[in-house]
């Protein structure tokens, strides 16, 4: 959805041009998961995929909603009305910013918006963070809120976490607030800091696959809340602030001080495990060694399917499948149950992989997966 249909689509609903058209991209995490709420590193890029806002400010105390891409009207709501559990449709992203901009002291008193995106939604690419990140950064351009990238995504964490109820970390919207073309972002979640790692595998002859399984999760559902639980749990019991704080090196003493806690232990050696690959995955890259990722990315789907146990039997075989075809790494991406795996292969073995899983899907009797390359692409910015 470009630009000047999301604008023109703005005009036809609210009879008036919008004052600016914003976008913000989806992400695949290249590795590190789970483990941004538990104080740890991540390894984020983002896709050429985004969420388009077209936003005129209001002063009347009115927001009015409305995407191109669900059924329905405007939607129309009083800021001064917004609450947490307030709404349960797709409108609690975008009014969930509102609220928690106007939470914190900003005077948000209004707008009109206008939103199409081609990021998948429930594919595990953060489609909701997008579209939460595009209307911050309207918003902040419009109000001239002088928020940064960084406060926008943790604000837009906030507006998840209370208003929508998903317990999510604050990797999506980090990454569709500050992620550049070419790079990944590595991201320590603790205190933020952030270093944009050069990411062209073209230049290299390689390509980054996205698989998305076309198997819906939803992060507010339970399972998500009972990994998150467990791990807080785990720090708990070992006596630190978050798992990030249990050194790699005293993981076996660590998981023996949790005796026959079996589920904990197993996210605990998860979490714990998945940061040194992020720390390796990131020191491979900047030595120039990226075809030596490959194996990483495996570890990290092994880690994932066993210990944390959210993989499914469609993100299992595209990285069986995969793998059994030539690729040099392969693992789920995003919150689990469904959604997305990544597939880093040579440049020539590319149509052959996709021909595989594709055929292997079908003889599962699965539904036909829809693949195509991920490009390290621009965080959120304006467009006109």
């Amino acid at each position: 959805m470009g630009a000047q249909q999301v604008r023109d689509g703005f005009a036809e609903l609210y009879g008036t041009a919008p004052e600016g058209v914003w976008a913000a991209p989806g992400r695949v995490n290249l590795i590190g998961e789970h483990t941004d709420y538990n104080d740890g590193f991540v390894m984020p890029f983002a896709l050429p995929h985004t969420a388009v806002a077209a936003v005129s400010r209001r002063t009347d105390g009115v927001l009015r909603l409305h995407s191109a891409d669900v059924e329905g009207g405007v939607a129309e709501l009083r800021v001064d009305e917004l609450a947490p559990g307030s709404d349960r449709n797709w409108t609690a992203y975008p009014s969930g910013v509102v609220w928690a901009l106007r939470e914190t002291g900003h005077a948000v008193t209004g707008a009109d918006v206008h939103l199409a995106s081609t990021v998948p939604s429930g594919a595990g690419l953060s489609s909701s963070a997008a579209l939460e990140i595009v209307v911050a950064l309207a918003l902040n351009d419009l109000f001239s809120l002088g928020l940064r990238g960084w406060q926008l995504a943790r604000l837009c964490q906030r507006a998840e976490n209370v208003y929508v109820g998903a317990p999510v970390g604050i990797m999506d919207q980090t990454a569709s607030a500050c992620c550049e073309g070419g790079h990944a972002l590595f991201l320590d979640t603790r205190d933020l800091s952030q270093r944009q790692i050069p990411f062209d595998l073209a230049a290299e002859g390689m390509r980054l696959l996205v698989v998305d399984t076309q198997v819906k999760h939803s992060h507010s559902e339970g399972e998500y809340g009972k990994r998150r639980a467990g791990c807080e749990k785990g720090a708990d019991l070992l006596g630190v602030d978050a798992l990030r704080d249990v050194p790699y090196a005293d993981l076996d003493a660590a998981l023996a001080r949790l005796g026959d806690e079996e589920e904990v232990r197993r996210l605990v050696r998860h979490i714990v495990t998945e940061n040194e690959r992020v720390e390796r995955v990131v020191s491979l890259l900047e030595s120039g060694e990226t075809r030596a990722i490959g194996p990483v990315l495996v570890e990290g789907h092994a880690s994932l399917r066993d210990d944390f146990r959210i993989s499914c039997p469609e993100l299992d075989l595209v990285v069986d499948t995969a793998l059994a075809h030539g690729a040099l790494g392969a693992r789920m991406t995003g919150g689990g149950f469904g959604g997305s795996a990544i597939v880093l292969a040579e440049e020539p073995d590319v149509d052959a992989i996709t021909k595989a899983v594709t055929e292997a899907f079908a003889t599962a009797g699965f539904t036909t997966p829809r693949v195509f390359e991920a490009v390290p692409s621009p965080g959120a910015h304006r467009l006109h």
